[in-house]
């Protein structure tokens, strides 16, 4: 894994990339590589023992020209400004590329949540919740779960922000719980729209998705729905891994039944179904038909995607690959079928979620999962009829210039305030 690679760089060089099939001024290019404001803030906040810790937290807003700005807030000791920059480049061109009408957003609070006790958590929630306030809103920005966040931490920021505003806004933030006015199938939204450009792109390039052996590194949320959803397709789940490493069986496993490992015991480490235990660089370089990088951004640099052997990657995780990766994968034949795509159905079902909130109308998990699938498959045609007219490189630069696309347009029909 590449610790090196700074995200943002690699956000723009991807716009780059895609410019060159793209008949748009340097100027109108250069407008979409950077973010429009960024909030960056000290929180201060007493722990349980009294003391007071300060915590670095941040939320970027890079590009509001299709509508609010929309994006998950995580929480880990990586996050930092470049990153939640990154971050908010990749929504908006996730947004557009499965044409949802958000710009794109993102903001995470750098610490480990797994060290502080609930309260401890719940208050420094609260305290960034207090300082976004003034910037989000259902019609400005709307943030969301991401690593180490969920249901809970989304409905004290709902919480905060409607006590301090004296009002009922559900729709300023989305991921909630359905009894917060959250949406049925949000859960496992992230890990189904892999699963959909999965089995598009089984189907598109000839292959059966039936039998074909898999390997997911990541397996949290959306990489353990991600893994059951394929493995109800057929496909054969040989590997999995956590931040403990990784459990392997070359007969496959039951993915339910290694998430519920790992729920009980905090890790997969020790899962009976595995025949053996390796480590996350091994996983990712596995012979298999189908790699599901699902954990941080920048897990396969150059040197580990020349040991690739993955036919196909479709990245579950925002920003798995450095460019100089996809450069590599490109040259070596492996397929890969971009973030921007393939997990995009979170922020999908957290438009549903939205739109349910402004309507005060709730939809049954069956519509849900219904309206997503159409997205999805939409938006898959939508890539690989770009890719086979532009002739691109790769997947990525062809949903790229889809993307930016739609971006542009909305901007050259509002116009340039002076």
């Amino acid at each position: 894994m590449s610790d090196e690679v700074n995200p943002f760089e690699s956000l723009q060089e991807q716009i780059d990339d895609a410019a060159a099939y793209l008949e748009y001024s340097t100027d109108v290019l250069e407008r979409l590589k950077h973010p429009e404001r960024v909030l960056e803030t000290s929180l201060s906040v007493e722990m349980d023992d009294g003391s007071v810790e300060v915590f670095r937290a941040f939320r970027s807003q890079f590009n509001g020209d299709r509508g609010p700005y929309k994006g998950g807030i995580r929480y880990h000791p990586q996050v930092s400004r470049d990153e939640v920059k990154a971050l908010s480049g990749w929504m908006v061109y996730k947004c557009a590329a499965v044409n949802i009408p958000y710009g794109g957003g993102k903001g995470g609070i750098k610490f480990d949540p797994r060290e502080y006790s609930d309260s401890e958590v719940e208050r420094i929630t609260r305290s960034f919740a207090k300082e976004l306030r003034p910037i989000i809103g259902e019609n400005k920005d709307i943030p969301a779960p991401d690593v180490n966040t969920g249901q809970r931490e989304m409905n004290w920021i709902k919480d905060t922000y409607e006590t301090l505003e004296n009002t009922t806004e559900p729709g300023v933030i989305t991921g909630k719980a359905p009894e917060s006015g959250g949406s049925a199938g949000r859960v496992e939204a992230t890990g189904r729209s892999v699963m959909l450009t999965t089995r598009e792109a089984f189907e598109y390039l000839g292959k059966d998705v039936e039998n074909a052996t898999v390997a997911v590194q990541g397996y949290g949320n959306a990489g353990s729905v991600a893994a059951k959803l394929i493995d109800d397709l057929g496909a054969n789940v040989v590997a999995v891994s956590d931040s403990s490493g990784a459990v392997y069986n070359p007969d496959g496993f039951d993915a339910r039944a290694a998430k519920a490992h790992k729920t009980e015991t905090g890790s997969l480490a020790g899962f009976e179904g595995a025949t053996e235990e390796l480590s996350n660089e091994a996983l990712l370089t596995m012979d298999v038909d189908l790699l599901i990088p699902a954990a941080l951004e920048n897990a396969i640099d150059e040197t580990v995607a020349t040991d690739v052997q993955a036919d196909i990657i479709v990245e579950a995780a925002n920003g798995p690959l450095t460019p100089r990766a996809d450069d590599v994968l490109s040259e070596r034949d492996v397929v890969v079928f971009p973030d921007i795509l393939a997990n995009a159905g979170g922020v999908t079902v957290s438009y549903f979620e939205w739109v349910q909130n402004r309507q005060r109308f709730y939809w049954d998990e069956s519509r849900v999962n219904d309206e997503l699938e159409r997205i999805i498959t939409t938006a898959f045609r939508d890539l690989v009829d770009t890719y086979e007219r532009t002739d691109a490189p790769n997947f990525r630069t062809a949903m790229y210039v889809v993307a930016i696309e739609r971006v542009v347009d909305a901007a050259e029909e509002g116009g340039i305030w002076p």
